[in-house]
């Protein structure tokens, strides 16, 4: 019971302490809503960018055609093997008489042309989607060596230009949320700091008479988490509110349909707790940390 009586008192010393000392608890709060709003912008936008990769690269396939001469056995058994090849996700067959008569619907002017030849000109091809896109050459190049190939191609020079932006900006949003996330944590930790600082006698008198170090530093603890949430309380306001405004706005896309947006729900309560629970968790290390080395208790 004495341990649920010492967290209790704890957390209502923790109460008054944020209201008895408000402004410089204004000041940790409104230090710890401009940081964390900035994290979960970044969270948002690290979010999108990497589904907008992810969706981009599940749209690069290898474009496979198969010799004039290639007879529907052929197709079936070059479509066992790349099936076998490893990282190959899904083979699509089309064969040259579905082109001719898909490019004849789209326009007339094809059909035109095609009456003028006695054999069909085009040919059976394959579409392949890979599992992962960095094998799309080495699948490729293994496809165009096998019998009845005519080519195997995925747009190289293209697809590598992709494939290194698109390394390089996950990289880049990585790196920035968690350089965020440590700005944060030293902000909140600092004006927490002073926040503490500001109350040494007060520590120094319970240490005089006798209060433990646990007893002393859980009214800090809880009140940095009380801070750290509700300086989050704003950032996930907008965070929800925001992108969900957006998201309508857009109509889900980014200037291109290919540059799609993830749908809100349950996106945003994600990030939402994500920002509430790193408020909450840097408040509390903060109050911690500024206790303990800081006032040496």
């Amino acid at each position: 019971m004495k341990p649920i009586r010492i967290i209790g008192r704890s957390i209502r010393d923790a109460f008054k302490s944020v209201f008895r000392n408000f402004s410089l608890s204004m000041a940790s709060i409104l230090c710890a809503t401009i940081t964390l709003l900035v994290v979960a912008i970044s969270l948002v936008i690290a979010g999108n960018v990497e589904n907008a990769t992810k969706n981009l690269k599940d749209e690069l396939t290898i474009v496979v055609y198969l010799e004039k001469t290639a007879t529907p056995d052929d197709a079936s058994l070059i479509e066992s093997k790349i099936k076998e090849i490893k990282n190959v996700n899904e083979v699509k067959y089309k064969s040259k008489e579905e082109w001719k008569l898909e490019m004849s619907e789209y326009n007339s002017s094809f059909g035109n042309v095609f009456e003028n030849y006695e054999e069909n000109p085009l040919m059976d091809s394959f579409t392949v989607t890979v599992k992962d896109v960095n094998s799309l050459e080495d699948i490729a190049n293994e496809i165009s060596k096998m019998e009845r190939v005519e080519s195997a191609n995925y747009g190289e020079d293209t697809v590598n230009t992709i494939i290194s932006v698109f390394d390089v900006v996950e990289k880049v949003t990585v790196i920035v949320v968690i350089a965020l996330i440590f700005v944060t944590a030293f902000l909140i930790t600092n004006t927490i700091k002073l926040t503490i600082y500001s109350r040494r006698n007060e520590i120094e008198i319970m240490r005089l008479v006798g209060s433990s170090n646990i007893t002393i530093k859980l009214p800090f603890v809880f009140e940095g988490f009380i801070i750290g949430l509700l300086g989050s309380l704003i950032p996930v306001i907008v965070t929800i509110y925001g992108y969900i405004i957006a998201y309508e706005r857009l109509g889900g896309h980014i200037i291109t349909e290919l540059i799609k947006l993830i749908p809100p729900y349950n996106f945003v309560f994600i990030i939402a707790l994500i920002i509430a629970g790193l408020g909450a968790l840097i408040g509390m290390l903060g109050s911690l940390l500024a206790v303990r080395k800081y006032l040496k208790v």
